[in-house]
C-alpha cells in the first residue's frame, strides 16, 4: 500500500459555503453494479484533515477456480489522499483460466466521491496453471464530499470486486509430424505483479 503526499488544507476552506458541488479533478464516469465510482487521470490538489475508512472486499463468481483477496481488509485515508493497494489472485487449477473483474462501491451515495486513477477492472486477466498475480488499484476519496451535508455521517466506504470467468478459445492443436514445433508455446506458470494497464503506476511502490 502506498500513498502519494499532497498539500493539506483546512477543512473550512475545502467546504466553503456556496462552493460548486463538482469533483475536484477532471473525471469521466464509469459503470459499477451499485455505487458508481469516478475515474480520473490526475490527483486532487488538496487533502482534507477529515478521514474515512475504506474497506476492501473480494469475490469470485461461480466457475472460476481462483483465490482472490485484498492485501489488507481496510485502511484509513484522508479525503484527497492518493493510495495504491493490491489485490492478489491465484489460479488454483492445473489449466489456464481467465477472468474479468467488475466492482461497486457501498454505500451507493459515496460513488460520486470515490475516484480511481488506475484499476485492473474490466480488463481480461489470464492466469496460467497455479499462477499468482498482484493487481493494483490507485484511488482517492474526493474532498468535495465535505460539501455534501448528506454525507456528514459517512465514516466507511467499501470497494468490492468480483471476478467472473471468461471463456478461453480452444487450445491450438499440436504440430503434425514433420511440421516442427508449434508456434504457439504453452503458458508458463509463475508469479507476477501488474498495475492497471499492465504496469505499476509511477511512485506506486509498496510501503513497508
Amino acid at each position: 500500500m502506498t500513498n502519494i503526499p499532497q498539500q493539506t488544507t483546512d477543512d473550512r476552506e475545502s467546504a466553503a459555503p456556496g462552493a460548486a458541488r463538482h469533483p475536484s479533478s477532471v473525471i469521466r464516469r464509469t459503470t459499477g453494479f451499485g455505487g458508481i465510482p469516478q475515474v480520473s487521470n490526475i490527483a486532487p490538489e488538496r487533502i482534507s484533515a477529515r478521514k474515512v475508512t475504506v474497506r476492501f472486499d473480494a469475490n469470485v463468481g461461480p466457475g472460476l477456480p481462483w483465490r482472490f483477496e485484498p492485501e489488507r481488509t481496510s485502511i484509513e485515508v484522508r479525503l484527497g489522499e492518493v493510495f495504491t493497494v493490491f489485490y492478489k489472485a491465484t489460479n488454483l487449477s492445473e489449466r489456464e483460466t481467465a477472468g474479468q473483474a467488475a466492482y461497486n462501491v457501498a454505500p451507493t451515495t459515496a460513488g460520486p466521491y470515490f475516484t480511481k486513477i488506475n484499476c485492473f477492472c474490466f480488463t481480461e486477466q489470464r492466469l496460467a496453471p497455479r499462477e499468482k498475480r498482484e493487481m493494483a488499484v490507485v484511488f482517492y476519496v474526493d474532498p468535495v464530499l465535505m460539501q455534501d451535508s448528506e454525507q456528514d455521517d459517512l465514516n466507511t466506504i467499501t470497494l468490492s470486486y468480483t471476478f467472473f470467468p471468461l471463456r478461453l478459445p480452444p487450445p491450438y492443436p499440436p504440430p503434425q509430424a514433420g511440421e516442427g514445433k508449434s508456434k504457439y508455446p504453452p503458458p508458463i506458470a509463475g508469479e507476477g505483479r501488474v498495475g492497471a494497464g499492465g504496469a505499476i503506476p509511477a511512485g506506486a511502490g509498496r510501503k513497508i
